[in-house]
C-alpha cells in the first residue's frame, strides 16, 4: 500500500522500525484497557468505550495494525490480566455471554480498518458509515452468543437494544476524534 492510501498511522510508521509498530499496538491495547473499565452497568453486558476506541484505531491505523491491537488486547486478557469490561480477563470469558463482543471487536478492528484505508471511506460522512458497520458487526456477533445462552429475544432486548443509542454517539465520537488525530500525526510526521 503506498503511503498516499494508508491509514494516517501507516503512513508515518511505513519507513519507520518495526518496534514503532510494535509501540503503537502496546499503546493502542492499553488504550481499549482503559475504555473498558469506562463502564456504566448493565447485565448481562456492560456498557463500555471500547467500541469506541476500537473504531478510532481502525479508522488511525488500518485493518493490519488495529487487528494487531485488539489481538493483542484480547490475548493479554486471555492471560489473566483485568483488561476487559468491570476488570475481567481469563479464558473464561471467552467462553460467558460478552465472548461474542469481544470476537466483533476483532472483525470490527479489520473490517474498520479495511474500509477507512479506501480514500473514498476517509471522509467525514463514509467514516462515520464505516463505523456504524463496525458497531453493527459487534453487536450482531454479540447477538448470536448471548442469544444461545438467553434466547433471540432476551438477546435483543438486553445485548443490542440498549447499545443501539450508544453506538451512533460513539461512531460520531469516533469520526471526530479520528479525523483531529489524523491532522496531529499528520503534521507530526511529515
Amino acid at each position: 500500500m503506498s503511503p498516499g492510501h494508508a491509514a494516517p498511522l501507516q503512513a508515518v510508521l511505513i519507513d519507520r522500525p518495526v518496534l514503532w509498530r510494535i509501540a503503537v499496538v502496546v499503546v493502542g491495547s492499553a488504550m481499549i484497557a482503559v475504555a473498558s473499565w469506562i463502564s456504566a452497568p448493565m447485565y448481562p453486558v456492560p456498557m463500555t468505550m471500547q467500541s469506541f476506541v476500537v473504531m478510532l484505531l481502525a479508522g488511525l491505523a488500518g485493518a493490519r495494525l488495529a487487528t494487531a491491537i485488539v489481538l493483542t488486547w484480547l490475548a493479554l486478557a486471555a492471560l489473566s490480566l483485568p483488561l476487559l469490561a468491570d476488570g475481567a480477563g481469563g479464558l473464561a470469558v471467552f467462553e460467558g455471554p460478552t465472548s461474542g463482543y469481544l470476537a466483533g471487536f476483532l472483525v470490527a478492528a479489520f473490517a474498520c480498518g479495511w474500509l477507512t484505508e479506501r480514500p473514498a471511506m476517509r471522509g467525514w460522512l463514509a467514516m462515520f458509515a464505516v463505523f456504524m458497520v463496525g458497531h453493527a458487526l459487534i453487536l450482531a456477533l454479540g447477538w448470536a452468543r448471548l442469544s444461545i445462552l438467553t434466547g433471540p429475544l432476551a438477546a435483543w432486548d438486553s445485548g443490542v437494544a440498549p447499545f443501539l443509542p450508544g453506538s451512533v454517539i460513539k461512531s460520531i465520537a469516533a469520526v471526530i476524534a479520528a479525523k483531529l488525530m489524523e491532522r496531529v500525526i499528520r503534521s507530526l510526521g511529515g
